[in-house]
């Protein structure tokens, strides 16, 4: 049984695409221009205003309830409404291999949001897939708390060795429980004690979890809502490009800091991600990060970069931050540091600032030991050398170019193009629900696709790192078909309107 919103006649005469009729009849916001980060392998553009609210976001999303059971209706009937993903994807997934992921009844369909970045290497990668078996097999310690174990001992010299020692980075490993949010609270609670101050400055767009103090520095409102009570201790300042591509906004946080004046209690920290995903693939520019580095230096503030989703290679190197040649104080990893989907988390600290008392943050499931394993066995396989990078770089080329390209076969969408490495938005300008449309489009044609960004405008292409160009080119191929059948249907129900207004 199809999901319900891919039973939808193409031609049908949906609000949404009435929607997208009326605003091009009364001259929808001017296009954005797409700037490139001359070095950087980066596409930016300026982002017009005029948002629809998440409520109107939702209706997108459901204004086709399904009618038929679609082997989902157990969750429907028993899971708590705040289910997201599933309202995306009503479909019973099976078993994942590589970039492939099946349904119950054989159906197969192309990944390309690889777990929301947490299957950078495919599913079920086998070079994992046997370790993870063999220690298994041998009844090796699963759950260790925070306990010595030998799983444990292999995984620290390996990201010592293959991570650390390669570039230079002096760090110690600090293992949290196995949420990105649990690693952020740490380093955002660390950050605080080592300085003795309590301010945080965070950014626009910014997400850095759902747990309380995660998501004071978070930025969207349909986030920050549900925590029920006032956010503190958080400053938000203009992340790169939120004031338009001509105004580094740095001027103005470094004003702020040299003012006393200016009322900005003096930050334990700043927070950041140098590309940000679910505020919707905005990558800061290198020389914005550097700057933003030096900043936090000489005014003795830390900085602790999330790499929870750009991280592990999403951006072409393992850390998001190397292409900037900065060191942070503190980095949070998460996601994809398991290599195969078990939860693990991990802050990187300066040693200078490891201040905790025993136990100060602890936690259940701090020793994770399958994640060890394959984690291990991913530093071992794919960072032992730069072939990996490379490859990466390869087929980053591919996926701008083929983005680039289709933003310009279709002029009258007005789409931009931003993202670094594996790690692109296609973005519709104008804020409507296109990029919804086309995810439903592709997901008819065997394509798994997501959207981001504050009013999902943005189409979120996080596809394995280790994906073949042949499949990377197919799910380009499908994007391209998907945009084309939405543009068709909107088309129609253009001409219909004007033929009934004639009426």
């Amino acid at each position: 049984m199809l999901p319900w919103f891919l039973c939808v006649p193409l031609g049908s005469k949906v609000p949404t695409q009435r929607a997208i009729s009326h605003a091009r009849s009364r001259n929808a916001e001017p296009k954005a221009a797409i700037h490139r980060d001359v070095g950087a392998g980066t596409l930016i553009a300026a982002a017009p205003k005029g948002l629809p609210t998440n409520k109107e976001i939702a209706a997108m999303k459901s204004q086709f309830a399904p009618t038929n059971d679609t082997g989902i209706a157990i969750f429907e009937r028993l899971e708590s409404e705040v289910r997201g993903y599933i309202r995306s994807f009503p479909i019973l997934f099976d078993r994942g291999i590589g970039t492939t992921v099946i349904d119950a009844d054989g159906r197969e369909y192309l990944d390309f949001f690889a777990g929301a970045g947490a299957l950078n290497y495919g599913h079920n990668n086998p070079a994992f897939k046997k370790p993870l078996l063999d220690y298994i097999q041998r009844d090796g310690i699963i759950h260790g708390l925070d306990l010595a174990t030998s799983a444990k001992k292999a995984f620290i010299g390996a990201f010592e060795k293959y991570i650390l020692k390669p570039r230079g980075l002096n760090y110690k490993l600090q293992f949290t429980g196995p949420t990105g949010t649990n690693a952020v609270e740490a380093a955002v609670k660390l950050a605080r004690q080592a300085t003795k101050r309590s301010n945080i400055v965070a950014f626009t767009n910014a997400f850095h979890g759902v747990s309380a103090g995660a998501l004071a520095a978070t930025g969207n409102k349909k986030y920050r809502s549900a925590v029920g009570y006032g956010l503190a201790h958080v400053t938000t300042l203009p992340y790169d490009g939120y004031l338009g591509p001509s105004v580094d906004t740095l001027d103005y946080f470094e004003e702020l800091l040299n003012d006393p004046s200016s009322g900005l209690d003096k930050p334990a920290a700043v927070i950041l991600e140098a590309v940000q995903g679910e505020g919707g693939i905005r990558p800061a520019s290198l020389r914005w990060l550097q700057r933003l580095r030096d900043l936090t230096e000489r005014h003795e503030v830390l900085m602790i970069l999330d790499d929870i989703q750009a991280g592990v290679g999403r951006t072409g190197k393992f850390f998001s931050f190397e292409a900037a040649q900065i060191v942070p104080d503190i980095v949070t990893l998460s996601k994809s540091l398991s290599a195969i989907g078990t939860p693990m988390s991990l802050v990187l600290l300066r040693p200078e600032l490891d201040v905790w008392s025993p136990g100060a943050h602890s936690g259940t499931f701090r020793g994770n030991n399958l994640a060890f394993v394959a984690a291990r066995a991913a530093l071992e396989t794919y960072w032992a050398d730069s072939k990996f990078e490379d490859e990466i770089a390869r087929k980053s080329g591919i996926l701008a170019d083929e983005l680039k390209s289709i933003a310009y076969d279709y002029p009258n969408i007005g789409f931009s193009v931003r993202g670094r490495g594996l790690m692109y938005g296609l973005v519709s300008q104008e804020y409507d629900s296109l990029p919804i449309q086309i995810q439903g489009e592709a997901l008819r044609r065997g394509l798994v696709i997501e959207t981001c960004g504050g009013r999902n405008e943005v189409l979120k292409f996080l596809v394995a790192l280790t994906i073949t160009e042949a499949d990377l080119r197919r799910g380009l191929s499908i994007v391209r078909e998907s945009i084309g059948a939405v543009q068709a249907s909107m088309d129609r129900s253009s001409a219909e309107s004007k033929s009934a207004t004639k009426v």
